[in-house]
């Protein structure tokens, strides 16, 4: 008892004594967090908020062979949800469901880059090199189309530093390394829980990838497709934002005079 009278009588001395911690000033020109959380709120209130559906048409996958697989032999198990049917011994995939899942993730790709995440592009194939690069530095992103060195995402901070920052997204236009293995850095990034966007062909195991795309991942025209609609999507995103900054920034001038 005399030990509770004691931190009793005393309780108020502790508490005098322990600083409050008084917010920093906010710097000038900054905009309030009530206003930054709202940009950053609002979009995810709409189901398609950067309207990535008016971007393609069932007819552009058509024409750009996005249906075309493999050979049926090659035909992984966990894509046969995906295959519409076989002619002349080639799986044929489903553009509905196609449709689908690549709006799917050109609405993902969009609300990242509307949030400034990092967004790298992935691929091996050697005659897209250029294409991926290119489209990558259209939207002012990244790209790596080299060799991938096993530990890149998971041992990054021993190899680069720690503080370096790892992708939001990774988009993979090939999720193979060669026709036989999966590319290295989809298990990394699933180790990493970063999210990924891939076109999975008839022949790959879409299982590890967030946002999978079944589609042809061969075709030159099917992969210009793919970059020229990612490429849209993250400059819409992009201006989407500056568009709502200076908005808010215009209302926020007028509610103070």
């Amino acid at each position: 008892m005399a030990v509770l009278r004691l931190l009793r009588a005393a309780a108020p001395r502790f508490y005098s004594t322990v600083p409050v911690p008084v917010p920093a000033p906010a710097p000038a020109g900054s905009r309030p967090r009530a206003e930054d959380d709202k940009l950053l709120t609002e979009p995810l209130r709409h189901p398609d908020f950067f309207n990535v559906k008016e971007l393609f048409t069932l007819k552009d996958l058509f024409d750009a062979r996005v249906h075309l697989g493999h050979k049926k032999g090659c035909r992984h198990r966990f894509m046969e949800p995906y295959i519409f049917g076989c002619r002349l011994d080639q799986d044929i995939i489903d553009l509905d469901q196609t449709m689908q899942h690549l709006q799917l993730a050109l609405n993902f790709t969009a609300h990242v880059a509307y949030r400034g995440g990092i967004i790298l592009f992935v691929s091996r194939k050697r005659q897209f090199c250029h294409l991926v690069e290119s489209t990558a530095r259209a939207c002012g992103e990244y790209a790596h189309t080299r060799y991938w060195q096993g530990g890149l995402l998971t041992n990054a901070h021993i190899q680069f530093g720690p503080g370096v920052r790892l992708p939001d997204l990774l988009i993979f236009l090939s999720t193979l390394n060669n026709v036989f293995e999966p590319h290295v850095a989809i298990r990394d990034a699933a180790k990493m829980n970063i999210p990924t966007v891939g076109v999975v062909d008839t022949n790959c195991n879409p299982c590890l990838i967030s946002y999978p795309i079944p589609g042809n991942d061969d075709s030159p025209a099917a992969v210009e497709l793919y970059c020229k609609l990612f490429r849209m999507t993250i400059i819409r995103a992009k201006d989407k934002r500056r568009h709502s900054e200076a908005m808010e920034e215009l209302r926020s001038k007028a509610e103070r005079n």
